[in-house]
Parts: structure tokens; C-alpha cells; sequence
């Protein structure tokens, strides 16, 4: 079985049918999920989905284009929070310097802080990063400096030099969609030079859905495309690559019962 290790369940785009959404990914072999926190001031609706069905777990955290909206949130409240049985990540935080929705100077602090909890509660980091490789590399070799922590480079669409860097400090690399794309060349070869075992697979539902459904909304189903993708880019079966993501995945994200998958 397969896990989709970052999507969004909480988003309006599921309301109407988050049953039927969750049925399918069971259906696609998809037997957990984890729906990422993009504002601490909207837990309650996160912790309501992860609490409704037993193979989605959650995180807890502030995007960064909502970093001034929620500026000031002590690392401390997100280690409180994290002490809920079902949220097994902090995050997402990181820095976007392609939409720069927020200043950059209160992604770049909400990030250290985000860094500081996923440190203090050693549960990984969910890290976004676009446009921002230096930037990001700098952070993370800073910080880790400071004491180790756990984290994850979702969603990965940054260059060949932060993949490394990324995995040099001990961190894992999740690829979605994107990595389905005609265009997405670059993002495979880069794919080719991760550890295996450092490989997650990830839908980021609604967004960027994967090769044949490119344009249409995202799902956790549609995963499972990309695992066969990746599978290909790596040269070993979907069999296999569902075995390897799976394992990376209760390998990072150490909160998640491996009795979870089995009960699917």
C-alpha cells in the first residue's frame, strides 16, 4: 500500500464529498494520509478530519504565505498542540519567494520557528520551498547546527543543490505530481540522485495532479500515479516503490502507528 504523505482534506474543495475522496484513495491502495495544517488558528477543522477517519493523521503549522497573518505564534504552542495523538508533523512552514505573499523576513522567522518545534518535539518538519533554494539551505544548515531535527522538503520543485543539501542534513525528499509533468525533466533526474531510502510520494491535493488528470482537482487516489513515475524514474517496480515510500514514511514520521497501515 501506498501513503499519501501531504495533501489537504480540510480544503472547501473536498466539503462535498471527503467520504467518497477517502474511499477512493482506500480503493487506489493509498492506506493512510496526512492532511497538512496551513494556519494554527484553524487546528479545530484539521484535528475534526484526522479525528473522523482512522488512517488520516494531521500536522500543525503556518504556511508561509500566512506568515504575517499568524506572526507571533510561539514554538511553544506548537509543541502543545502536537501533544494531540493524532498529529504526527509540524508544519508546513518555509519560505515562497515565487508569490511573496508574505515578507520574506516573517517567513524566514516563522520557519526558525516551526524548526525549533520540530526540534523540541522531534516530530519532522514539513518544509515548503519555492524559488528560495539558497535561502533555505543557509536556514536549514544553521539551525541543524543548533540541534538536529526531522524534516521533509515537500513537494520538491527547487534545484539539484538544495536536494542535496537536503539529504546531506539528514532530511527526506517528497515528490507529487509535478514530478508527472512532460515539462518536469529537471525534477526527475533530480529524483534519480535521492537515496531511496529518502524517497516520500505525496499527492498536495487539490493542487497539481498528477499525469493523465494534469488540470483537473487533485485527489489522494491520484498518488499512486505518481508512485509509478517515480518508479520508473528510479528503475524498480511499483511494487517496490510502494514498499520503499511506505517504509521512508513510518521511518520519518515515527508518531504513526505501523499498525495503522495493517488495519486498512
Amino acid at each position: 500500500m501506498l501513503v499519501d504523505s501531504h495533501c489537504h482534506l480540510d480544503f472547501p474543495d473536498f466539503e462535498a464529498e471527503r467520504d467518497a475522496v477517502i474511499d477512493r484513495a482506500r480503493e487506489a491502495g493509498v492506506g493512510l494520509m496526512v492532511t497538512i495544517s496551513t494556519r494554527v488558528r484553524q487546528f479545530e477543522r484539521i484535528r475534526a478530519i484526522a479525528e473522523a477517519y482512522g488512517n488520516v493523521y494531521c500536522t500543525i503549522g503556518t504556511h508561509p504565505h500566512n506568515a504575517d497573518e499568524e506572526a507571533g505564534i510561539p514554538a511553544e504552542e506548537l509543541v502543545k498542540i502536537a501533544a494531540h495523538p493524532k498529529v504526527v508533523g509540524i508544519g508546513e512552514a518555509g519560505l515562497d519567494y515565487h508569490y511573496d505573499k508574505a515578507p520574506r523576513d516573517l517567513q524566514a522567522q516563522g520557519l526558525r520557528v516551526h524548526i525549533a518545534a520540530a526540534r523540541e518535539t522531534q516530530l519532522p518538519l514539513v518544509i515548503h520551498a519555492r524559488q528560495a533554494d539558497e535561502d533555505m539551505a543557509a536556514i536549514l544548515e544553521d539551525e541543524m547546527g543548533k540541534g538536529a531535527f526531522p524534516f521533509i522538503l515537500h513537494c520538491f520543485s527547487s534545484g539539484p543543490e538544495l536536494a542535496r543539501k537536503g539529504v546531506e542534513l539528514g532530511g527526506y525528499v517528497s515528490f507529487s505530481g509535478i514530478l508527472t509533468f512532460k515539462n518536469s525533466q529537471e525534477i526527475r533526474d533530480i529524483a534519480k540522485t535521492v537515496p531511496q531510502d529518502r524517497l516520500l510520494v505525496e499527492t498536495d491535493a487539490p493542487y497539481l495532479a498528477p499525469i493523465p488528470y494534469r488540470g483537473k482537482r487533485n485527489e489522494p487516489a491520484f498518488v499512486a500515479n505518481t508512485a509509478a513515475v517515480l518508479a520508473e524514474t528510479i528503475g524498480v517496480t511499483q511494487e517496490e516503490i510502494a514498499r520503499i515510500t511506505t517504509e521512508n514514511f513510518f521511518r520519518l514520521f515515527t508518531k504513526v502507528p505501523r499498525e495503522a497501515m495493517k488495519e486498512i
